[in-house]
């Protein structure tokens, strides 16, 4: 019987190593800017073509490399940073070239042109699947520019892998503002198909996150800073108005090395806790320095994950420095020991202390049980002599017919006074046989018992399947726009809205390009019925973002699910009696009646036998 192990020959071995490392055209965009960081590079530029598929090329001018360093590079186990086992534990830099360049060079044709300040003549070296093809003297500038072409051309069942030029971009743009918010004072460019879509001068880390995220982010930052024996943090923290549903602007560098860590995320959440809603994510930006003999970055190919050997302690200083920025910059509530607990009987005992109060303390700082109702029309006549009759005859007066559509039920209180028709059910006789419960519960009457519909979970059930058929038959209607409305993006977000304009215009989206960066909205799905165009799209543009880091759905089922939540009917919205009506039909109309796409339940029946029960037993 033959031998059944063999050793792999070297192009496939590097194939395989490649896979780890180059998991797509992000992965090599990484691993090159890191290695023009570490070449004392000043100025870095990045030209990408068809979503890195085609072309990624970094060019900087840094110390460049010698011909003999040149070609080892491309070698495999070649690395300048380690030369004893002990340097695994002391690792500081990124690495010099070397490593990675092996895997890339094994599944792309790969140009390299590099040369020393003191040299008058640099190297030119071409590789192809890791096959020399080109060595010789070449007249370059200073420092070192890669190109890597056609990626994976070698290996056709790793391309086919691969997204669209849109999804594979944005991707890219995601690796490059890593590596421009960990240096600060290096000078990066991004060009996409000729196009520039970044240029970031060297100055302080609040000018950078501003160059990449927007100008709207420089009203948002708040510093954060700690220094303890164990750790140094530094950087910058979003107020709690800006929190996100959506993860992506989070980022935290250990040693100026990105990493992903949801245990240090959960101390940042744990920091801004009451504050921001539990689905919600702050952005910030946080460099964590620690003693290289505590930490341990390759335990993962990419080492964008690490193992610390006392992470208690760095999630108590983590989760300390974003809450004690937080207080410092008085975004955490305080409590006013001033305040009379008292404030509300006083006030209306002595009428003479309206003036010395003012309105800050009496209404905003304190709000008392009788100012917690949400139409506060003639509020100051609950403070007269017969306040609860005049605020009451002043809001019937203004509220006028419509007080005719809300259904009122008399409380024991009310019982004293009224023991007539307490429960008589004169309420419904107007109202007829549905009507709507705290604006948020629509309750109708069947010939067994009652129907108790969720009308936003109902709503959002309706419109999910709608959007689906329009998606699947291409025949979403649009209103056009009286006043077009433009929206700047981030470079991410931009890629993403072109990768899904398809998708968009068969819902009824009308979008057209308007500048870098920004779109034009020209129409909006006919059936919507929104205050702002551009709040629709951005809260979309938010919510399909979410559920694509929370949800595995395919890119149309995940659109639609994302319009029907944030177009659907919300629980407090006022609906007439035909409204509901409809609403209850159009349900059970639907494929599938029972749940609303997130799985909630869209109504529930009380059978006569059910109600029978809560009276007998």
């Amino acid at each position: 019987m033959n031998d059944l192990i063999q050793l792999l020959p070297d192009a496939i071995a590097n194939q395989i190593a490649a896979g780890e490392v180059v998991q797509r055209p992000s992965s090599a965009l990484k691993e090159l800017m890191e290695n023009a960081v570490d070449a004392q590079a000043k100025n870095i530029k990045v030209l990408i073509k068809d979503g890195g598929k085609t072309l990624i090329q970094v060019i900087d001018d840094g110390i460049g490399m010698s011909v003999t360093d040149a070609r080892m590079c491309f070698e495999r186990h070649a690395t300048s940073k380690i030369r004893r086992s002990d340097d695994l534990f002391n690792i500081r830099t990124f690495g010099f070239r070397g490593e990675a360049m092996a895997s890339i060079a094994a599944v792309a044709q790969v140009e390299l042109k590099t040369r020393r300040a003191a040299d008058e003549l640099g190297a030119l070296i071409c590789i192809e699947g890791s096959e020399l093809k080109k060595q010789e003297p070449v007249v370059c500038q200073e420092g070192t520019s890669v190109s890597v072409r056609n990626l994976f051309f070698n290996v056709p069942a790793r391309r086919n892998f691969l997204k669209s030029n849109a999804v594979e971009t944005k991707h890219l743009v995601e690796e490059f503002q890593r590596v421009a918010l960990a240096y600060p004072g290096v000078s990066f460019s991004f060009h996409q198909n000729d196009m520039e879509l970044f240029k970031l001068g060297e100055g302080k880390l609040s000018k950078r996150i501003v160059g990449i995220f927007g100008q709207h982010y420089r009203n948002q930052l708040i510093a954060c800073k700690e220094d303890t024996p164990h750790i140094t943090i530094t950087g910058y923290i979003g107020k709690p108005e800006n929190a996100k549903k959506t993860r992506g602007e989070q980022y935290f560098f250990v040693n100026n090395r990105f990493i992903r860590s949801n245990y240090l995320h959960h101390a940042v959440l744990n920091a801004y806790e009451g504050l921001i809603s539990p689905d919600h994510h702050p952005f910030y930006v946080l460099f964590l320095e620690i003693d290289p003999k505590h930490i341990d970055i390759n335990v993962h190919p990419t080492k964008t994950e690490i193992k610390l050997d006392d992470e208690r302690t760095i999630y108590g200083v983590v989760r300390s420095a974003v809450k004690q920025a937080l207080g410092a910059h008085h975004v955490v509530p305080t409590i006013d020991f001033s305040l009379d607990v008292n404030f509300t009987e006083n006030w209306k005992a002595d009428t003479s202390k309206k003036q010395e109060v003012s309105l800050e303390n009496s209404y905003k700082t304190y709000r008392g049980p009788s100012l917690l109702n949400k139409d506060v029309k003639g509020w100051e006549r609950l403070f007269e002599n017969n306040p609860e009759d005049e605020a009451l005859s002043s809001l019937d007066s203004e509220k006028g017919t419509e007080e005719k559509e809300m259904i009122t039920f008399s409380s024991r209180a009310n019982a004293l006074e009224k023991k007539a028709g307490a429960f008589s059910g004169e309420a419904f006789r107007d109202t007829g046989n549905t009507f709507q419960m705290e604006n948020t519960y629509i309750v109708t009457q069947t010939s067994s018992g009652l129907l108790i519909f969720d009308q936003q979970a109902a709503h959002q059930r309706i419109l999910y399947e709608r959007y689906v058929r329009q998606l699947e038959q291409s025949s979403g209607a649009s209103q056009q726009c009286l006043f077009p409305q433009n929206v700047t993006l981030s470079p991410a977000d931009f890629a993403l809205v072109m990768d899904l304009n398809d998708e968009l215009a068969n819902l009824g989206f009308q979008i057209s390009v308007f500048g870098q960066n920004t779109v034009l909205i020209n129409g909006v799905p006919a059936d919507v019925h929104i205050n702002s165009e551009k709040a629709l799209f951005e809260e979309l543009l938010e919510q399909f973002k979410h559920f694509k880091t929370e949800l595995s759905l395919d890119k149309k089922e995940n659109l639609a699910r994302s319009l029907a939540k944030k177009s659907s009917i919300k629980k407090g919205d006022r609906l007439n009696t035909q409204e509901m009506e409809n609403l209850a039909g159009q349900l059970f109309a639907c494929q599938t009646p029972n749940y609303s796409p997130d799985g909630c339940k869209t109504f529930i029946k009380l059978d006569i036998s059910k109600i029978e029960r809560f009276f007998n037993f």
